[in-house]
């Protein structure tokens, strides 16, 4: 994968973002500069720190040292405004099993103020295949089911940026194949997304951030400053 073209604003920059934990940096020094519109596949191995810099780019988490903004929001104070621009997709789904992908959804339509809820709500569940088994409870639908209502659930508001740590986990081919359509390789979003599936990569991403122990030893993705729009 080669760099970007030098026409993008900038969606993601870090600058020397830094996590430590016990004395140990689990993200150190990390600087990017991802473009509007592309797709960074996040690579290493367990313990890479990939987990922990998606946390830190959602607010899920605070660093400990740098700083970054994404859509021009600072991560510090965790802004609301942020929070509404980006959806997160886990490996876990993190749903309510007593409740039905349809409430499911809807509750989390009005926490993220989605003014036309239930319309969106079926236009998801009818994206991800699901619509027919709306009402069902999640406890009794299967773990690749279950990801499919997540990914609905990281795209009802309609965000701008996608931050997705092993999105794949659980998908059987159809759905690996859903993934990439509606969220992976959408033209409409910008996507950082880590992932095992290194043979998956090339069908989606635009560029690849790879890090070890903390660091980043490599990186296809980023647009150096010269390269900025304006500049």
């Amino acid at each position: 994968m080669t760099r970007p073209a030098a026409t993008h604003a900038i969606a993601i920059e870090t600058r020397a973002l830094t996590k430590r934990y016990g004395g140990i940096d689990v993200v150190r020094d990390v600087s990017l500069r991802l473009p509007v519109g592309s797709r960074t596949a996040l690579l290493g191995a367990n313990g890479a720190g990939k987990t922990t810099l998606l946390a830190l780019l959602s607010t899920l988490v605070s660093p400990t040292s740098g700083d970054a903004t994404v859509e021009g929001y600072p991560l510090a104070g965790k802004p609301a405004a942020l929070r509404r621009v980006i959806g997160i997709l886990g490996h876990q789904p993190m749903l309510y099993e007593d409740m039905s992908a349809a409430e499911n959804l809807r509750l989390f339509g009005r926490l993220y103020g989605v003014l036309d809820a239930s319309t969106r709500v079926e236009e998801l569940l009818r994206l991800v295949g699901l619509w027919t088994r709306r009402d069902e409870r999640v406890s009794v639908l299967s773990r690749g089911t279950h990801q499919r209502i997540a990914l609905a659930r990281a795209l009802l508001h309609r965000p701008h940026i996608l931050l997705a740590d092993e999105p794949e986990t659980g998908l059987d081919p159809e759905g690996l194949v859903l993934l990439d359509e509606v969220a992976l390789a959408s033209p409409g979003l910008t996507v950082v997304a880590a992932s095992h599936r290194v043979d998956r990569v090339e069908a989606w991403a635009t560029g690849l951030v790879r890090l070890q122990r903390g660091r980043v030893v490599e990186d296809t993705a980023s647009v150096p400053h010269a390269e900025a729009v304006g500049a």
